[in-house]
């Protein structure tokens, strides 16, 4: 959403088709009632109701928009179809926008519902307005540009849509003389149930509820609780919980245990209701859908562990949810060994296809984890440490990912996602050794010269440009800054060191030096000006 001060402007298909939709119903409704339907009708309606609230649920949302399990192509295309008759936009559409809710959730800018603007708003005011939203470029696509199924959706979603959701159920209902009444019931009314079904998951479940797993955010479990239920129901997980909101969302009510976004399950109890996992384990038996993601017992119990314990006003030593990855302590972890960026990088060359960050003061390796990561294992390539050096990569220092290299520090701690206090404590599993700055080694007698690049002065003739040429460069890493500085000693020429400062590289480096790796041997030509 544009965050100037332009009204966002009003996406008038959206708002037309929405309330000509409810308006339809209401006609059709009063025309053909509910008591002078056809039994048979009704049925279809709430088959195909169901239908297509599976088609969002197992489909849209826990398939391709949180990859829980994978799906034959068969599998699917069927989803796909029963997804399109749920008129709720393409695979694409929805993925795209519930992955961005996922990463800013709550955050009334960049979350397209967020439930911190208002019960409504969440429910189905964002549907009236087209904002551009400046961060959707940040979310991960490419397996959906990759799913032919979700291509071919996408591209003939609107004749798909109007035949799965207004024309297929007409038609059905010739075979028993009432094409009339299920146009009505089985189209109309069916839209609109799945609609506002689906809508109270954006809206109640962030409104009213518990919160047994997290309160970093506003998603709850929506319960009722009937005192026989109570009383006489028990599950593994604790007492029996009703859920309204999962019986008319087929199993999504349990939304406070989306802290587990991945798990194909919206809850570990057996005793919940979840159509949407029976059915993919159905799938799975029989052999049409496979690597089925859960989120791990011992991370469950540790989230309701914590929870119970912040409700009973404790302090639960050892956790922290926010600044840092390596917990309470961060300067003192005597098992980590202590690496440069140089010996990072030897440790990634040795081993092929492992994927290493940089993320406060830590070097990770987060290869076991690309498969799991919500936001898409391109995401995390995008901030691998290079196996090689950083030569070459200077001069563009803020352009793309292949230019250059970036730590993951700012990206993990709000710049592209708040990520939970459950994922800082599960990045400390893939920390393999702190991250110290270089030693650069000089001879007793030499001098070392340290340009201010960024603000403009040096102690070299502006009036001409002075080539220098490093066969030796190193680089380094800075706390405080976050970024990388080099270091290199200078020609005889121009006695001492030159140190390209985090300074330079981040706010005057085109104003004051230019580097470039050229010839066979790869020098590092450095113009000061």
């Amino acid at each position: 959403m544009s965050t100037n001060n332009n009204p966002t402007p009003i996406w008038w298909s959206n708002a037309i088709f929405f309330l000509s939709t409810h308006l339809a119903t209401l006609v059709g409704v009063y025309y053909r009632p509910i008591w002078a339907t056809s039994s048979k009708t009704l049925v279809l309606t709430v088959v195909l109701w169901q239908l297509a609230s599976l088609g969002i649920t197992v489909g849209y949302h826990r398939l391709y928009s949180h990859r829980s399990f994978r799906a034959t192509p068969a599998i699917r295309a069927v989803f796909a179809l029963l997804g399109a008759s749920a008129c709720q936009g393409s695979i694409e559409w929805w993925v795209v926008r519930h992955r961005l809710h996922h990463r800013y959730t709550d955050d009334p800018v960049h979350d397209p519902y967020a439930a911190t603007r208002g019960l409504l708003w969440s429910h189905f005011g964002w549907i009236f307005f087209k904002p551009q939203y400046e961060r959707m470029d940040l979310i991960d696509r490419k397996d959906l540009k990759n799913d032919q199924i979700a291509r071919l959706q996408h591209k003939y979603y609107m004749p798909t849509t109007l035949f799965t959701a207004f024309v297929a159920p007409a038609l059905i209902g010739t075979l028993w003389n009432d094409a009339f009444g299920a146009f009505i019931w089985a189209s109309l009314v069916k839209t609109l149930l799945v609609w506002h079904c689906t809508f109270l998951i954006n809206s109640l479940a962030h409104w009213d509820g518990i919160q047994p797993y997290s309160d970093e955010n506003t998603s709850k479990t929506n319960v009722v609780r009937y005192s026989i239920l109570w009383s006489l129901v028990e599950s593994s997980e604790g007492p029996f919980l009703l859920q309204l909101l999962a019986i008319l969302t087929c199993g999504e009510g349990n939304h406070n245990f989306h802290t587990f976004p991945y798990d194909f399950r919206s809850g570990p109890s057996t005793f919940e209701w979840d159509p949407s996992k029976w059915i993919i384990l159905a799938l799975h038996y029989l052999g049409l859908v496979g690597r089925l993601r859960r989120a791990k017992q011992e991370d469950i119990d540790e989230a309701k562990r914590h929870m119970l314990i912040k409700s009973g006003n404790a302090i639960e030593s050892g956790y922290s949810s926010q600044g840092s990855v390596a917990g309470s302590d961060e300067h003192d972890h005597p098992d980590h060994p202590a690496w440069t960026l140089s010996q990072a990088q030897v440790y990634a060359r040795e081993r092929a296809g492992h994927c290493l960050v940089v993320l406060d003061g830590f070097i990770l390796d987060v290869t076991t984890y690309l498969g799991e990561h919500p936001g898409g294992a391109q995401l995390l390539w995008q901030y691998a440490l290079p196996k090689d050096d950083y030569r070459g990569k200077c001069e563009t220092y803020d352009q793309s990912r292949s230019q250059r290299w970036k730590q993951a520090t700012w990206a993990f701690f709000g710049g592209l996602n708040v990520h939970s206090r459950r994922a800082n404590k599960r990045l400390q599993e893939f920390i393999v050794a702190k991250l110290i700055e270089g030693k650069y080694t000089m001879a007793a007698n030499a001098s070392v010269r340290t340009y201010p690049i960024a603000s403009g002065s040096s102690p070299l003739d502006t009036d001409k440009k002075h080539l220098l040429q490093c066969q030796i460069f190193e680089w380094y890493y800075n706390y405080d800054s976050g970024m990388p500085y080099g270091i290199c000693p200078l020609p005889a020429t121009i006695p001492g060191t030159l140190v390209l400062a985090p300074a330079a590289l981040a706010e005057g480096w085109h104003a004051g030096i230019r580097c470039a790796w050229t010839g066979a041997i790869r020098p590092l030509l450095c113009f000061l000006r």
